[in-house]
């Protein structure tokens, strides 16, 4: 089969496609032919040799397909050829056909085109075990979204809107801005032009954030902790601004708040599994009512991941970038 490979770690150009032998199947695995996979962060971290795979998993990037079933393992219930799914994965989405544990398998929800189901995967286990299932947050409550026009940010707002919390986000540009507002974000910050503590503290009277999800890390984590609101909970899921940073543990003391530090490709399979399972319950009829969408920015073919690469990097895009087989 055809994969991309990673040869050398480097710029976008390192990324090569190149055949592959076809992945082994495990007995408690699904085999999934990719009709397309998204395109993350992690995915330019790895490229970049900063993020490795964890032990055992596929070496070539890629954290979420969606496709169809073409084998299943022999221990494998309730899954069978045929079936159109969607999958979160350790690895190995850049390529025609990824093997997946069953419990990370999804079924490409009513009214998403298979193509589009590549843009869940890995956005919705993020926000849902960060935001709801680890930060809990709650109808009333205030949550700030870093990157808010991102992939996995579009999808927070969405989240948040639907169990009736307010939705702050940063963006650079009024245009990812107007896109937030337009999927319910109601305060609105221009990382570039405001301070968002200053603007998060005007909309709440002075209270803060009761939720901040970050993707910048040390940049980010002094003002951050300044925004949380009493009993605040800051959740890290990057580090786009660097990985060391000073933390007051007086404020934070005060705050009687909480910095929890979260990923997600290393969990367990038990781990993902149970996110799975919970998505599937909570988040997956929020999609077919058609109240929470996927969104997509556009799509390359996989021999152009290099491009779409670029495209992450650049920061241009509001929502999914895509890779299709």
């Amino acid at each position: 089969m055809k994969a991309i490979t990673i040869p050398v770690p480097g710029d976008a150009d390192a990324l090569v496609l190149d055949d592959v032998p076809v992945p082994e199947l495990g007995a408690t695995d699904v085999l999934v032919t990719v009709a397309a996979a998204g395109v993350n962060r992690a995915d330019l971290m790895q490229r970049q040799g900063f993020y490795d795979p964890p032990p055992g998993a596929s070496p070539y990037p890629g954290l979420e397909v969606s496709g169809t079933v073409s084998a299943v393992g022999e221990q494998v219930e309730g899954w069978s050829v045929g079936d159109q799914v969607c999958a979160l994965l350790s690895g190995g989405g850049y390529a025609e056909q990824v093997a997946v544990p069953a419990g990370q398998l999804l079924p490409v929800p009513a009214g998403v085109s298979l193509r589009d189901a590549a843009a869940l995967p890995e956005v919705v286990c993020t926000v849902w075990s960060n935001v709801f299932l680890t930060a809990s947050l709650q109808p009333g409550q205030t949550l700030l979204v870093h990157g808010g026009s991102s992939g996995i940010g579009t999808m927070a707002v969405q989240l948040a809107r639907e169990v009736g919390a307010h939705v702050a986000v940063t963006a650079g540009t009024a245009a990812k801005l107007e896109a937030c507002r337009e999927l319910g974000a109601e305060i609105l910050v221009n990382y570039r032009e405001q301070d968002f503590v200053e603007v998060l503290r005007e909309h709440t009277d002075g209270a803060g954030a009761d939720v901040i999800l970050d993707n910048m890390g040390a940049k980010y984590l002094a003002r951050n902790v300044d925004a949380l609101a009493p009993g605040g909970r800051l959740v890290v899921i990057g580090l786009q601004g660097g990985a060391r940073a000073e933390l007051d543990l007086g404020l934070l003391l005060r705050k009687r708040a909480a910095v929890i530090a979260a990923s997600l490709r290393a969990r367990p399979a038990a781990e993902k599994a149970t996110i799975v399972a919970a998505v599937r319950e909570h988040v997956w009829p929020l999609i077919e009512s058609g109240r929470v969408r996927p969104i997509v920015h556009g799509t390359y073919p996989l021999a152009a991941a290099a491009d779409a690469h670029r495209e992450l990097e650049a920061s241009t895009h509001i929502g999914k970038v895509l890779l299709t087989t």
